[in-house]
This record gives C-alpha cells, structure tokens and sequence, in this order.
C-alpha cells in the first residue's frame, strides 16, 4: 500500500447517487457536496489526492460497502451551500469564510459481490470500525488500512 494513504468510507443512498451513477459520470467522476455534519467535513478536509474511498450504499436492501473509489481533488468549497434554489443551502454560510466543503472522486471499481452490514458485523477484525459503532451515521469517516485489507479481501477485490 502507498506510504501516506489513507483510506475512508463515503455513504450514499443508490436512489440518490449510486456507485453505477459515479461509473457513468463524465470522466467518472463526482464531487462529493451537500456534506453538512462538521466531524464528515473535517474528515473530507483531512483527504489526500490518491486517498481510496469505500463507497457504501445507505438506505439500501441491504446497506453495503459495493465499490471504490478514489480522491482526485482536495477539500474545497461546497458551491451548493450558497445556491439559494439547493437543497443543501445554508443561508447561515459565508462565501468570505466557507463553512462546507467538498472533495472530488473517481471511481474505481465496482466490488464483484457487495458486503453487507450484517456481513461486516460478523468479521471480528473489523470490531472497531466506525461504520460498526452503534448510533455511527457519519456519511464520511476514516478506515484503518487493516480494515480496508480485510474488506478487500472479504470482497475478494484487489
């Protein structure tokens, strides 16, 4: 693994934006806006060109870990906090002093066989992972690189 990558997971709801969306973006690629929990920005902050990315379907049949994706550009800000017609407006947001931010993301791959939460839960070694704590609704939040390998290997991805 790189020196100096980190790893994360981002949720999405798949009727929102699915990883099938993101593979069919132009250039397949997205930026991650509409982020309006402080502890998410500050970890989309933290974010690194080259950081890979679990995506993860929320709200979903069952909620799953189904690809990868990866950071091609760094925090930046949100345009959408200061469209007056979005949904994730904030009147309360100053273009002088953003208070949200966004990360752009490519994808990479979609897993051959998507892992579920319930499968996730049973995986001792993934005990301590964010996703895994009770009350954890962060749609972004830091994977350990054992984590990661585990649900790699899980996945049987590379």
């Amino acid at each position: 693994m790189t020196e100096g990558r980190r790893y994360w997971l981002m949720k999405s709801e798949p009727r929102v934006f699915s990883i099938e969306d993101l593979a069919q973006s132009p250039k397949q690629m997205t930026s991650w806006d509409g982020v309006r929990n402080y502890q998410a920005r500050n970890f989309m902050r933290a974010m690194k060109v080259g950081d890979q990315v679990l995506f993860y379907h929320s709200n979903a049949e069952p909620p799953a870990v189904v690809g990868i994706a990866e950071v091609v550009r760094t925090a930046y800000p949100d345009k959408t906090q200061f469209d007056k017609t979005h949904h994730h407006y904030d009147p309360a947001s100053d273009p002088s002093a953003p208070r949200w931010d966004m990360v752009d993301i490519r994808y990479r791959q979609t897993l051959k066989a998507s892992l579920s939460l319930d499968r996730l839960r049973q995986e001792p070694k993934l005990k301590d992972m964010v996703l895994l704590r009770k009350g954890s609704r962060l749609s972004v939040q830091p994977v350990t690189e054992m984590e990661w390998a585990v649900v790699l290997k899980l996945a049987g991805a590379k």
